[in-house]
């Protein structure tokens, strides 16, 4: 095999990678936040869960995109790890679909399936480009498939490969290693089960040594989940762990059988492509109805040998929960788990708000301190979530997913900037304060917590307008603005007010003054902030924010010459006289 060949080879993989690449983009566009529901919804119980998992992964072509899903889902909490061990199970059935589809010579259908796709992703409008790009796809995968054996087969009658291939068929650790390996590398089972498959057809190894082949492509293909897609998270690592084992157990209970069986299979199936592609659904079947009665013990057994951490058992408020990396190559599921986590750093901030309302009414400063602290969580949580975001392909996103982008980052922004001022202003008004015993009297203190009312109300607010982009609800919270002016000039007056008046502690009443007015000019600026992180983009996005609040220039020279407007500012001018 020349250098040629094997460039001509790695290509082949590579376009058959880059296929099912296309065909789960285009699904999970299409569909990605109703596979994400469809699988939460549907994980009531093992069988479901079974089915769940295999239908999924038939329609992504791929049970390592059901596994990234599900092993979110599980390391989150959202699903048990039996129901997770259970969606695996069928999407190493569903994942065998393929091969039988293509076991059949279908490659002739390949540039129609192309010739469709581009027709749908250059005339189509958002998922009917979506589904564009599934059949092109697929159209992708059935050229790769057929010029990868095109290529071997050559090859196939090499005294050399079939020398080498020979000396294995009495070894099936060896035979199983050497199939495993290939997997591996080309992270995908079903080029290799189809490879095997050619393999057998032109005789140059045995049906015995072909089954025992796809057997550790089985294993090959769960062992990359483990290898590369969980990093250190112990418990994300349960479930791709499981899938392996549940594998390895499965070859080693029928290994001791695969004599009798490959005669039985190759008797019922002379084809022996079919007898391949059949066998390799069988394992996977029989290993899912050997497992699917005992997942709840080894689900904990899992655990046990797989045992949280002392990090995991201290959670760090600051860690993300929903920014899973692997699915980055799927925007709509990407920016769905980083709503998710945006809506956490509500969660922190109102945590800061309680620690001021906390601190004005047991006056202690150790809670005002630990509330400043937390500020340090919102900014390295807002920190991961636009480092999350912006780590997408642009190029990848459509104009709907880049305004979603745009509404995070401006969300996690916004949200931040209201913990900084809490942070240095507010909080550290409260906590000089409370260490100089200041408590503001009630006429003082009303406008205040008022304040602190409404901005509560706002966040909640806020936290609905980030999912739900109601037009009349970011209206109604974007006029709170007029309500806070409204209370500081209110602020305002009582602190004049308590100037004019004739009093003995009027150094102690101009010093309770200046802390009421600081605090309500910096809660003013927090709640401008919280209404700009979801109000103001849903707000422009339908063209209801004027480009500036000051009067245009030529109004106020035609108001100048309107009778009415005159008349007005004369009766103004009396009523102040």
């Amino acid at each position: 095999m020349n250098f040629v060949t094997v460039i001509d080879l790695a290509g082949s993989v590579a376009l058959l990678l880059w296929g099912v690449h296309m065909v789960q983009t285009g699904v999970q566009r299409a569909f990605g936040a109703r596979l994400n529901h469809f699988l939460s919804t549907m994980l009531r119980n093992r069988f479901q869960s079974f089915i769940a998992g295999a239908g999924i992964t038939a329609i992504l072509q791929s049970s390592t995109a059901t596994g990234l899903m599900i092993t979110g889902f599980a390391a989150n909490g959202v699903i048990g790890l039996p129901s997770a061990l259970a969606v695996m199970l069928g999407a190493n059935v569903g994942t065998t679909l393929i091969v039988q589809l293509l076991s059949f010579d279908v490659s002739r259908i390949a540039p129609l399936f192309i010739l469709i796709g581009v027709i749908m992703f250059r005339r189509g409008l958002n998922h009917i480009r979506d589904f564009g790009r599934v059949f092109i796809g697929l159209g992708l995968i059935l050229v790769s498939l057929h010029q990868f054996l095109v290529i071997l087969h050559p090859y196939t009658n090499q005294p050399a490969l079939r020398t080498v291939l020979g000396n294995i068929t009495d070894m099936p650790f060896i035979t199983i290693l050497l199939s495993m390996i290939l997997t591996w590398m080309m992270h995908s089972s079903v080029a290799v089960v189809l490879l095997i498959a050619s393999f057998a057809s032109h005789n140059v190894i045995p049906a015995e040594t072909a089954f025992v082949m796809v057997l550790g492509a089985n294993i090959g293909t769960a062992l990359n989940p483990v290898l590369e897609g969980t990093g250190k998270n112990i418990i994300a690592k349960r479930l791709p762990v499981g899938n392996l084992l549940n594998r390895i157990i499965g070859v080693i209970l029928i290994i001791f059988f695969i004599t009798p069986i490959t005669h039985w299979f190759i008797y019922y199936y002379p084809d022996i492509n079919r007898a391949i592609a059949n066998f390799h659904t069988f394992f996977n079947i029989a290993t899912a109805f050997i497992f699917l009665p005992f997942l709840t013990p080894y689900a904990a057994f899992l655990k046990k040998i797989l045992p949280r951490t002392k990090e995991d058992n201290i959670p760090d408020p600051s860690k993300p929960i929903y920014l899973n990396k692997s699915i980055m190559q799927s925007p709509t599921l990407a920016l769905g788990n980083a709503t998710r986590e945006s809506l956490r750093l509500c969660d922190i901030l109102e945590k800061m708000l309680n620690g001021v309302d906390d601190s004005f009414k047991n006056q202690t400063p150790q809670i005002a301190s630990a509330a400043r602290r937390v500020d340090n969580t919102l900014d390295k949580l807002t920190n991961s979530i636009q480092s999350y975001v912006t780590g997408l392909d642009p190029e990848a996103l459509n104009q709907i997913e880049l305004n979603q982008v745009e509404k995070i980052l401006t969300f996690c922004t916004q949200i931040s900037n209201a913990g900084d001022i809490l942070d240095r202003n507010v909080l550290s008004t409260v906590q000089k304060m409370v260490k100089q015993r200041i408590i503001l009297p009630p006429l003082m203190m009303n406008p205040l917590q008022k304040m602190m009312s409404r901005i509560h109300e706002n966040l909640h607010t806020t936290a609905t307008l980030l999912i739900n982009e109601n037009e009349n609800i970011a209206r109604k919270l974007a006029e709170e603005k007029d309500i806070f002016r409204e209370i500081e000039s209110k602020v305002i007056s009582i602190y004049y007010e308590n100037l004019r008046q004739d009093s003995e502690d009027k150094k102690t009443q101009i010093q309770y003054g200046s802390f009421m007015i600081e605090l309500a000019r910096d809660l003013k600026r927090t709640n401008t902030h919280v209404i700009a992180s979801a109000a103001y983009p849903v707000l422009d996005q339908n063209g209801m924010l004027l480009p500036s609040r000051l009067q245009p220039e030529e109004s106020i020279e035609n108001d100048e010459n309107d009778p009415v407007k005159i008349l007005q500012r004369e009766e103004d001018i009396l009523t102040r006289d």
